[in-house]
């Protein structure tokens, strides 16, 4: 084969003689096998290149060199060059250098310095997925789906993701200012947060009333699946659970293993999920184990917009396999699985290679898990009635014990929080509703 260089200029050209090589050697890419019952077929990469687009390439790295108003070193433009590659692909993968590979590592082990958001872009705008629960961003009240407009007064408009990610992350103790667009706001809200370690504790539970129990998940770590079992067995010393609100609300995902783990406590037999991708290694599939604590326990599972990736695979497999009733507001439909990949130099790629797929072949991606019982967030508010004459307004009338502080502090909880309030309410009728039937 013979490659024409006519006009393109020296420096072009060495650049050229440089690029060839390389694409020459990882070009055809053996075809991987694909198991019989598989429905995605390996594409065959041609074997011819792109010839015209690697000399346009050429000449546009040259007149960069060349004409850009202050010089730029050859390794920049290449990185660049990778970012671009890799960015324009979706939103999820991502060329990462040497700091934002470590930095990423660290977020996957569970203890970085940050404010502690989840985020993604959306039409090119930095956007907050989900706070993550008693971090500095949940407690000064960022929400899901706010639009990140600047990070200590840098736009975020021409910002990369990674590059926000590691602006936003830093020492302990030190000072950020985020800037937010919220859904209806005409003016950026201020946030001034000090960066903490975060160290995210996944699993809170409680009993509401009794036999009525609460599971918080806020994300899906490596441990989450033995906490959550270990809070099943506490709540229920004493008293059979009568009901169970699993709250998904706000997790951003986490390891997939666990999300697997998580779902397996409420089921157990049939599929939980499956992943397709181009190549056979990208396949995998879950299915629930027959050892499983809570598998009749009436269950409701509340999700929202911040409920993404490993969160919608619960969701989506214990709505498919009828085991709860999911309640609350659409989810996020981040249904995509990246590998983290190591390069020879210390680097490395986030590529996304698969999507997520629930029991009955629904993807998560872009579409989410619709909830069974919509309920918007809200607050109760106790409406003004006819004043009627009862018990307590009679004279010498017997005083009633005072309830329990955390009785009081548990029904104010309920007021503020809708959606729980109708979880808890939903449960209860459900329990009403197989006595009838026994």
């Amino acid at each position: 084969m013979t490659l024409s260089v006519t006009g393109v200029s020296t420096p072009a050209k060495r650049l050229l003689a440089t690029l060839l090589p390389i694409v020459l050697l990882s070009a055809p890419l053996p075809l991987l096998a694909q198991p019989a019952s598989s429905s995605v077929v390996d594409e065959p990469v041609s074997n011819e290149l792109p010839l015209e687009d690697i000399q346009t390439f050429a000449e546009v790295f040259e007149r960069i060199k060349r004409a850009y108003v202050e010089e730029v070193d050859d390794r920049t433009l290449l990185r660049n060059a990778m970012r671009g590659m890799l960015s324009e692909l979706d939103p999820h993968s991502a060329y990462l250098d040497e700091e934002e590979y470590q930095s990423l590592r660290e977020s996957t082990q569970g203890e970085f310095g940050g404010i502690g958001i989840e985020v993604g872009t959306e039409n090119g705008q930095l956007m907050v997925i989900t706070p993550i629960d008693d971090t500095p961003a949940s407690r000064a009240g960022l929400q899901s789906r706010d639009i990140i407009v600047a990070i200590d007064g840098t736009p975020t408009e021409s910002m990369s993701l990674q590059e926000a990610v590691t602006l936003m992350r830093g020492e302990p103790n030190t000072e950020i200012r985020i800037s937010v667009l919220r859904s209806g706001e005409d003016t950026p809200r201020e946030f001034i947060l000090t960066r903490e370690i975060i160290r995210s504790e996944s699993v809170k539970h409680e009993l509401l009333e009794p036999g009525y129990g609460y599971l918080r998940i806020s994300q899906f770590q490596s441990r989450t699946p033995d906490q959550a079992r270990e809070a099943l067995e506490r709540m229920a010393q004493g008293q059979p659970l009568e009901g169970l609100i699993l709250d998904l609300r706000n997790n951003p995902g986490g390891v997939l293993q666990a999300a697997v783990g998580i779902t397996d406590l409420f089921l157990d037999e049939g599929l939980i999920v499956y992943t397709e991708g181009r190549l056979s290694d990208t396949e995998m599939s879950f299915s629930a184990s027959p050892a499983t604590p809570a598998s009749d326990v009436p269950l409701v599972v509340l999700i929202n917009g911040g409920s993404a990736s490993a969160a919608e695979i619960v969701a989506g497999a214990l709505q498919d396999q009828r085991r709860g009733v999911i309640m609350g507001t659409g989810s996020f439909g981040k249904g995509s699985v990246q590998q983290i990949m190591p390069l020879g130099n210390g680097e490395g790629l986030k590529l996304t290679t698969a999507l997520y797929y629930t029991p009955n072949g629904r993807s998560i991606q872009a579409q989410g898990i619709e909830p069974d019982v919509e309920v918007v967030r809200g607050r109760l508010e106790v409406a003004e009635s006819r004043r009627e004459i009862r018990e307590a307004d009679l004279e010498g009338h017997l005083s009633a014990q005072q309830a329990p502080r955390d009785r009081q502090e548990m029904a104010e909880r309920l007021l503020d929080d809708y959606q729980l309030s109708e979880a808890l309410n939903l449960l209860k009728a459900l329990n009403v509703v197989d006595r009838q039937r026994r």
